[in-house]
C-alpha cells in the first residue's frame, strides 16, 4: 500500500502545511506549473514524480517531462499538465486516455478542483488537485491525498490549506 500526496500548480510559493499534511506519504505528485524553488523542497519526500507546466522553465523541463505514464500498486496512472476532464478533454487527451486506458488520470492547469469518474473511459478517476501556490483566480489552495493498494485507490482527501 502507499500514500500518494497531489498537487499542482504551485507557481513559485509552497505552502509549509503540504509538509505536515504529506508528512507519511510514500510519494508526491506534481501535475505542473512548479515555478521557482518548489522541486527542490519537494525533493525531501521519499519519491517525487511530475510534470512540467506551461509556465515552467528550463530548470524543471529539463528535470520533468510533459507527461508521465507508470504504475503504482497495480494501478496506471497518467500525469499531464493541461489535461481538461470527462467529457471536455483538452485537444488530443482523450485519443491519449482510449490508448493508453489508465486507471487514474491526473492534470492540473485550470486551477479548479475536481475529482470526477469518466464511465466513458473504463470508469477511470480523473483528479485536478487544483491549485496549492498563491498565483490564479482561485480562492482556496488545495491539495489531495490517497492511498493506492492492489489495484484500489481509495481514502481520497481534499485538503484545504487556506485562502490564497
Amino acid at each position: 500500500m502507499k500514500s500518494i500526496g497531489i498537487l499542482s500548480d504551485t507557481h513559485g510559493y509552497l505552502d509549509p502545511a503540504v509538509f505536515s499534511f504529506f508528512k507519511d506519504c510514500d510519494e508526491v505528485w506534481h501535475a505542473g506549473d512548479w515555478g521557482t524553488g518548489v522541486a527542490e523542497n519537494l525533493h525531501s519526500f521519499p519519491k517525487l514524480r511530475g510534470v512540467y507546466g506551461n509556465i515552467d522553465g528550463s530548470a524543471i523541463r529539463n528535470e520533468f517531462s510533459g507527461e508521465l505514464f507508470f504504475e503504482c500498486e497495480g494501478v496506471k496512472v497518467l500525469i499531464i499538465h493541461i489535461g481538461g476532464y470527462p467529457p471536455r478533454y483538452e485537444k488530443g487527451v482523450r485519443e491519449k486516455l482510449e490508448k493508453m486506458r489508465p486507471d487514474l488520470f491526473i492534470c492540473g492547469h485550470s486551477h479548479i478542483l475536481k475529482i470526477i469518474r469518466d464511465p466513458k473511459l473504463n470508469n477511470m478517476l480523473c483528479i485536478n488537485p487544483g491549485a496549492a501556490g498563491k498565483s490564479g483566480f482561485h480562492q482556496m489552495k488545495t491539495i489531495v491525498r490517497l492511498k493506492i493498494d492492489s489495484n484500489r485507490i481509495f481514502d481520497v482527501e481534499v485538503i484545504e490549506l487556506g485562502k490564497r
